[in-house]
């Protein structure tokens, strides 16, 4: 008897009916797309949680990177500011610069509101030289100068396109300013040490300005001079109510309300200004026009004139009334007497110059040392002085 299809017999012999078959796989197929959606499932889960770590990952990396570029432009801009500052107040490194006269007073009268310094400062005085040409006497100044390099700078203001030739070793070198044609009279010539005062007061260094020419010679040496000017309660410039055809004379009524006949004053040309009236000088547009329009020559002198009055009315208060320059007008004309080597004795120093007991004040005090300057000395004197620098002026 042949066996049946899916009878038991075929099960013994290791064989699967085809009927059995069929409905195993029928059972198996949901088993198999569960176990496929779990993996996906799972699979997504996976891919999830690392593209969260990824993303994470990333974000603190951003930060971390956005919060140290922070702080590095934070110390950056630190660094910038404090090299800011210092570009400030550092002293030109050149004295030649483009800025015409308006840009030039503009930024010289820039003052900081708070007085205190937020840096180590020592004051200098700020040696002023108005010249046609050049120095001669530059070799006895070269000598007083020596030693003292931290408390003085110097600036010269000669003819346009002159050049000095100093060697690189002089105090002197590369110390001449940006220049125009001063002449004698005119209120060029005022314009020209407005010009020094605005160039030296770039330096905020400079606290003391003395203004002195070519035919001025120091009478003391460094020290007694930086003492006599930095412990001073006053300013050193003459400004007189000269009732005179020189004094009063000269006024023109064209400069009122602005300068009235009363305000008006005559003084020494050669001056030492603290660095608030030099301020004050720099940044004068109300009495500058004035002058420049009214003050003219034959009729009235602006070197004479202008500072003293424009001092006056701003800030009588701080001036000693005096200068510091002796000058000898005793013979007559237009110009002072200049003294050759022939006439410089140490007795000339001693009487001449030094004055007699108790001539002036000082912060209220009588005092012979009235002068620290001197001129007009000729070129060819400078030998001997610096021959006898010692004995006549003790240096």
């Amino acid at each position: 008897m042949q066996p049946r299809v899916g009878s038991f017999s075929s099960l013994e012999e290791g064989q699967i009916p085809l009927r059995m078959m069929h409905q195993y796989s029928k059972h198996l197929l949901p088993l198999r797309l569960l176990l496929l959606f779990l993996l996906l499932g799972v699979g997504l889960v996976f891919l999830y949680i690392s593209m969260y770590t990824y993303r994470y990952s990333n974000i603190h990396n951003v930060a971390s990177s956005t919060a140290a570029t922070r702080i590095q432009t934070h110390h950056d801009r630190c660094v910038q500011e404090s090299k800011g500052l210092e570009s400030w107040i550092r002293p030109p490194s050149s004295l030649l610069h483009a800025m015409n006269d308006t840009d030039l007073f503009w930024r010289a009268s820039v003052v900081p509101v708070i007085e205190k310094y937020p840096f180590e400062r020592t004051p200098k005085i700020a040696f002023m030289f108005l010249t046609r040409g050049p120095l001669p006497l530059a070799p006895l100044w070269e000598r007083f100068f020596n030693g003292s390099e931290r408390l003085y700078s110097i600036y010269i203001h000669s003819s346009p396109g002159y050049d000095p030739g100093f060697e690189p070793s002089s105090p002197f070198y590369g110390r001449q300013i940006p220049s125009q044609v001063a002449e004698w009279g005119r209120m060029n010539m005022c314009d020209a040490e407005r010009r020094l005062l605005a160039n030296a007061l770039l330096d905020f260094s400079n606290e003391w300005f003395v203004l002195v020419s070519e035919a001025c010679i120091p009478l003391h040496n460094f020290t007694n001079i930086y003492t006599y000017i930095s412990q001073s309660q006053f300013s050193f410039l003459g400004a007189f109510d000269e009732d005179s055809p020189y004094g009063r004379g000269r006024y023109n009524e064209g400069m009122a309300p602005e300068v009235n006949l009363s305000d008006w004053r005559k003084g020494s040309q050669w001056f030492e200004l603290s660095r608030k009236l030099a301020v004050d000088a720099v940044q004068d547009t109300l009495y500058h026009p004035k002058f420049e329009q009214f003050c003219r020559p034959h009729t009235c002198y602006g070197d004479e004139h202008y500072l003293p009055t424009m001092m006056t009315l701003r800030s009588p208060h701080l001036l000693a009334n005096r200068t510091l320059t002796w000058v000898d007008w005793s013979r007559g004309g237009p110009h002072p007497a200049s003294y050759d080597e022939g006439e410089l004795t140490e007795k000339f120093f001693k009487d001449a110059v030094g004055g007699p007991e108790g001539s002036c004040l000082y912060n209220g005090q009588t005092t012979n040392v009235c002068f620290l300057f001197a001129r007009k000395f000729a070129p060819t004197a400078v030998d001997h002085l610096l021959a006898n620098s010692f004995k006549f002026l003790g240096f």
